[in-house]
């Protein structure tokens, strides 16, 4: 039933726009076998803090305030505690010192210190509540902004990303994306739908990427979701985490795809990483 359901959704969301790769979606016709690859690099946040050997704060800083969509981000919404890794997203009237008020989360990156081509790579977290916001796991390569008309230097690889907290027929779905080709009129991109996890705002789902030099699978909880030869990249590709808010020059818009962030009351999201690992095929 899930499947026809999702197929439904899936032809839905094509007529619509929301997706545009629709020739690549299978729904569970595979599981994860790990005995295929080993593991190369992982975090499991079971120190006190986040590891500098392994994270880096976008924009060359983890201490300063940076403007970020339609709010800022800042080192101190982000701690590890109780074997998991924290990242806030909420607002602070008096900002952070050196930052004005506003809404504030938090993005990390290895960039730098743990970059793969190829392999298999996978999170477990609990993702923050809230409409105007979204969480991500995804993936970045120094050469995406190259405008050449080719993904092979490098792809935003969008593993999954959580901005339908405020729909109700979507509420518990994530999105996965591949875009190339840099941020401007230039850029090349397809969505690949949106898949349904187990109760994601309260309970740990996996969410993970399988990628060969032929194409990427998408996973949820170790089951196929989608799989497409679109934008393969084929350089070496760092890890992301982020939660972000929807808008434009740190202010928030109502109309984000995400929601409008000032409907929430209190607002205090927390996305909550058990782990984030890569593997590299055996």
């Amino acid at each position: 039933m899930q499947v026809v359901i999702s197929y439904i959704l899936a032809i839905i969301m094509t007529i619509s726009g929301m997706i545009t790769n629709f020739t690549g979606i299978n729904f569970g016709k595979k599981e994860i076998n790990l005995d295929d690859f080993e593991l190369v690099w992982s975090d499991e946040f079971d120190s006190d803090t986040i590891d500098a050997t392994k994270w880096k704060g976008v924009y060359g800083g983890i201490t300063r305030a940076v403007m970020r969509k339609g709010g800022y981000i800042h080192s101190d919404l982000a701690e590890v505690k109780d074997g998991n890794l924290h990242i806030y997203a909420k607002y602070l009237e008096e900002g952070t010192g050196d930052g004005p008020a506003g809404y504030y989360s938090y993005m990390m990156y290895t960039r730098d210190l743990h970059e793969q081509t190829y392999g298999y790579f996978e999170v477990r977290c609990i993702l923050p509540k809230g409409a105007g916001l979204w969480s991500a796991f995804w993936m970045n390569s120094r050469g995406m902004e190259n405008v050449d008309g080719s993904s092979a230097d490098g792809a935003e690889i969008d593993i999954y990303e959580s901005p339908y907290y405020h729909q109700t027929l979507f509420h518990d779905y994530i999105s996965s994306n591949v875009y190339y080709d840099g941020y401007g009129e230039e850029m090349q991109g397809a969505k690949m739908g949106i898949y349904e996890a187990n109760n994601p705002y309260e309970e740990y789902n996996t969410y993970g990427l399988e990628w060969n030099e032929n194409e990427y699978i998408f996973y949820v909880n170790g089951k196929e979701t989608a799989r497409t030869d679109f934008g393969i990249s084929q350089s070496p590709e760092y890890l992301v985490l982020s939660v972000e808010i929807g808008g434009s020059n740190g202010q928030p818009s109502p109309d984000s795809w995400a929601g409008d962030i000032t409907k929430n009351e209190n607002l205090e999201a927390d996305f909550v990483v058990d782990y984030v690992r890569a593997y590299q095929y055996k």
